[in-house]
């Protein structure tokens, strides 16, 4: 994934979500819907989001330091976490208590044209915003499911605004869907229970985003077909008999680390294992060139002049 999709979709969502927030936010005060004061703390909620990716994006891309020797890259997954846990203490949280308030104590909602012009205005805002984080995210898909991509991506930001864009959208149908309950049958529960439904949305999405970026946060190594390339690069070098045992760690989205023990023939100079592990180190990068960090221990042979076997863990 290009950091510079990642950052045309986070921008697109952001400029949507403060306007929104704020045509949400002056229809709030205008008809006193719980729906309307939860989808302006949910846009808020999502500008931080996005104001947080992008300074992780800024700060991953600072050179490495003694401290840090493998660089700062992983900031994003740590920025992304935050995210998800922003989401859900700032939005679902207060939507569900705001919900459970309302049901409680219904009031009647006035003025409820400015609740429906500006719940209009945001779909379509919203929808402009998806769009290009869908356009973005169809740039690496490939032929991936969109599960399969948002579970799979190394890169957490278009994952992220995926689904806080899918998260939007349906949090204003079920706040159109409560303010209109609410104004046809006269009952202001109807608005504490389309606020609900929306804390509820904001709950489920925040738990998949920090499960996802959890795993990330931790460590993930390379997929399986990136690996899959990544040794046949190694067995394809003339000193590499076999591949003893390998590990993958993702240092970042875009920066990934190799470390493999092979085998070479007892009869190999020291010249001649340094050149075949220079050889392998090219070979890797050629097949997957964001294999930035490679290290490489060489070992004898000793299982008696076999052919390349299968990598034993």
């Amino acid at each position: 994934m290009s950091a510079g999709g990642g950052t045309k979709a986070i921008i697109a969502a952001l400029a949507a979500n403060a306007a929104i927030a704020v045509a949400k936010f002056v229809a709030f005060l205008f008809t006193g819907s719980s729906s309307m004061l939860a989808e302006s703390v949910h846009s808020v909620a999502d500008s931080g989001n996005q104001a947080l990716l992008l300074v992780g994006g800024r700060r991953a891309a600072r050179d490495r330091t003694p401290a840090h020797p493998f660089g700062y890259g992983r900031e994003r997954y740590f920025y992304a976490f935050v995210v998800a846990v922003v989401l859900f203490t700032i939005g679902a949280v207060f939507s569900l208590y705001e919900g459970y308030h309302k049901i409680s104590h219904p009031e009647e909602i006035t003025s409820p044209q400015w609740a429906f012009g500006v719940l209009i205005f945001a779909i379509i805002a919203e929808t402009f915003s998806f769009r290009t984080a869908i356009v973005e995210s169809n740039h690496v898909r490939g032929t991936q499911s969109w599960v399969s991509f948002i579970r799979r991506s190394k890169s957490p930001e278009l994952p992220v605004v995926l689904l806080e864009d899918l998260g939007a959208l349906l949090g204003l149908i079920f706040a159109l869907f409560g303010v209109a309950m609410a104004v046809i049958t006269g009952d202001g529960i109807w608005d504490g229970i389309g606020t609900l439904m929306i804390g509820v949305l904001l709950a489920v999405i925040a738990v998949i985003l920090a499960l996802e970026t959890k795993s990330l946060l931790i460590g993930e190594g390379a997929g399986p077909e990136m690996e899959a390339q990544i040794r046949t690069a190694l067995e394809s070098a003339p000193e590499v008999t076999r591949i003893i045992h390998m590990r993958t760690l993702h240092l970042g989205p875009e920066e990934l680390l190799v470390a493999a023990k092979i085998a070479v023939d007892h009869d190999d100079t020291a010249a001649e294992v340094a050149r075949g592990i220079d050889e392998a180190e090219q070979r890797i990068r050629a097949q997957v060139p964001i294999a930035r960090v490679i290290y490489l221990e060489p070992d004898l042979d000793r299982s008696n002049g076999a052919a390349k076997l299968p990598a034993a863990e």
